[in-house]
C-alpha cells in the first residue's frame, strides 16, 4: 500500500509540470483537427474533448478525469491492489480485480451536503469512471442542474460527459443568472461565454423541461457509446437514464460524488 501511494505522489508531482507546460494550448476550443500535445495527459484530454468538436469545448473539459486516470494507473502499476479509486473532486477513476466492487455515495445537491443513495459498480460492469458536474459546484456550467452524475467506461470520458449533459439540463428564465465566465475567472477556457451563478424558484413544469433537456442529451451519449448511464438532479427532482446499477439505501461508501 505505501508504495502505491509513493507512486501516486510522483505522478501527481510529474503531471503538474506537464499540464502547466501545455496549458495555453489546453485552454484553446478543438476544431477539426485533433490537437497535437506532447504529454500523455494533455493528449488523452484532447482526445476527449474532440468527440464534442461540434460546440464549443477545450480539452479542459476531461482534465479532472484525465488525472484521476493517470494517479490510479500509477498505483495499480506500483502494487498488486485488489480495488483502488482516485477521487479528483469528484471524478474518479476506479480499479476493481475480479470479484470486487465499491459502492458509490451520491450527493444529489451541494445544498443538502448528504448521502440520499449509493450505487454499487461490480468488476464485471463496464464502468471505470464516475463524474459529476452542476453549476453550484466547483467548475462553471452553462446549465442548472444541481448535479448530474455520469457512469463511463473510464474517467476522463465521464468528467467530459457530465459536463455535456448538465450544460443541456437548462431552460431560459429571468430567475436564472448568468455571467460571462471571464468576468468570474480571467483564466476561464470559456472565455465570455454566459455560465450559472444563481437559479432562482422555478415551476414544475420549467424543472420538467430542463431535466427532459437532460435526459435527451444523456440518452444520445449513451446510443454513441459515450457512457453507459446518468443521474440528473435539479430542484429536488431526479431522473436516471441508461444502464445506471439500482440505487441502494444509502451507507457507509467508499466514496462519494459531489
Amino acid at each position: 500500500m505505501t508504495c502505491a501511494f509513493e507512486a501516486a505522489r510522483g505522478r501527481f508531482r510529474d503531471l503538474l509540470a506537464e499540464l502547466v507546460a501545455e496549458l495555453p494550448g489546453l485552454r484553446q476550443p478543438v476544431g477539426r483537427k485533433l490537437p497535437p500535445f506532447r504529454g500523455s495527459i494533455a493528449r488523452r484530454m484532447a482526445e476527449v474533448a474532440w468527440t464534442y468538436r461540434e460546440v464549443f469545448v477545450t480539452p479542459m473539459v476531461a482534465v479532472a478525469g484525465a488525472i484521476a486516470e493517470a494517479m490510479l494507473a500509477a498505483t495499480v502499476e506500483a502494487a498488486p491492489l485488489r480495488r483502488a479509486f482516485v477521487n479528483d473532486g469528484g471524478d474518479i477513476a476506479l480499479y476493481l480485480a475480479d470479484g470486487e466492487h465499491l459502492d458509490i455515495g451520491v450527493v444529489r445537491s451541494l445544498e443538502r451536503p448528504q448521502i440520499e443513495t449509493s450505487v454499487r459498480i461490480t468488476s464485471d460492469s463496464p464502468i471505470r469512471g464516475i463524474a459529476t458536474s452542476g453549476w453550484p459546484g466547483r467548475s462553471f456550467s452553462l446549465g442548472i442542474a444541481d448535479a448530474v452524475t455520469t457512469l463511463a467506461r473510464s474517467a476522463a470520458v465521464a468528467d467530459a460527459a457530465a459536463t455535456i449533459v448538465a450544460n443541456a439540463v437548462n431552460v431560459d428564465d429571468p430567475a436564472i443568472l448568468r455571467r460571462p465566465a471571464r468576468s468570474l475567472d480571467p483564466d476561464s477556457d470559456l472565455g465570455d461565454i454566459a455560465v450559472t451563478v444563481a437559479v432562482g424558484r422555478l415551476n414544475s413544469g420549467q424543472i420538467e423541461e430542463a431535466l427532459a433537456s437532460g435526459r435527451r442529451q444523456a440518452q444520445a451519449l449513451i446510443e454513441a457509446a459515450q457512457i453507459e448511464g446518468a443521474l440528473l438532479s435539479l430542484a429536488g427532482s431526479s431522473i436516471s437514464v441508461g444502464a445506471t446499477p439500482p440505487p441502494k439505501p444509502a451507507t457507509t461508501p467508499r466514496s462519494i460524488l459531489v
